[in-house]
């Protein structure tokens, strides 16, 4: 291969690189959330403003759990309501959880992903359920809500509950008995 040769080569992937659009580039920028969490029921007659104004009014940053099961079972009921400045223009986006009570922050697995019904919705609301053993009572939290992988929201809250007691009482039965 000539010097010529070489140079229109390494001329035209400079060019494609350039106009090609590359993975984040469909990402919409500056697109931006508000997210708030609510235990109150949002009433299903409201317009998106009104669903807005109900968030900001109702919004929890303490989570209570349910307390109608065993505490094994028991799990965080809430609604998410995401506020984006623009529509999405994806058919889903990812909320990210991170347990901040200590200096690490630390990843809690799975992340959820929350499918869109229509693509240049702006203001979308979806139920969250957190389950234990995944989450833990009396702990800091950090949701993170992506588009595309690009952050573009964050909400700090705490969930509340009862921790797992053990008496420290063991009982032994004899098998012969039974």
């Amino acid at each position: 291969m000539n010097l010529r040769t070489a140079f229109l080569a390494a001329s035209t992937a400079a060019i494609i690189c350039v106009l090609a659009p590359w993975d984040g580039a469909d990402a919409a920028p500056g697109l931006k959330a508000k997210i708030y969490l609510t235990q109150k029921g949002i009433p299903r007659s409201l317009s998106e403003a009104g669903v807005l104004r109900f968030a900001r009014q109702h919004k929890a940053t303490r989570l209570r759990e349910t307390a109608d099961m065993e505490i094994e079972d028991r799990q965080w009921r809430a609604s998410l309501v995401a506020s984006f400045n623009a529509p999405v223009r994806d058919s889903e986006f990812e909320v990210l959880f991170y347990d901040i009570q200590t200096a690490e922050r630390k990843f809690i697995a799975p992340a959820m992903t929350v499918f869109v019904s229509d693509s240049n919705q702006r203001t979308i609301v979806h139920k969250l359920r957190l389950k234990r053993p995944q989450f833990e009572p009396n702990r800091r939290l950090e949701m993170v809500v992506t588009v595309r992988r690009q952050e573009v929201g964050r909400y700090r809250f705490q969930i509340l509950g009862d921790a797992v007691q053990h008496s420290g009482e063991v009982t032994f039965t004899d098998d012969e008995t039974r």
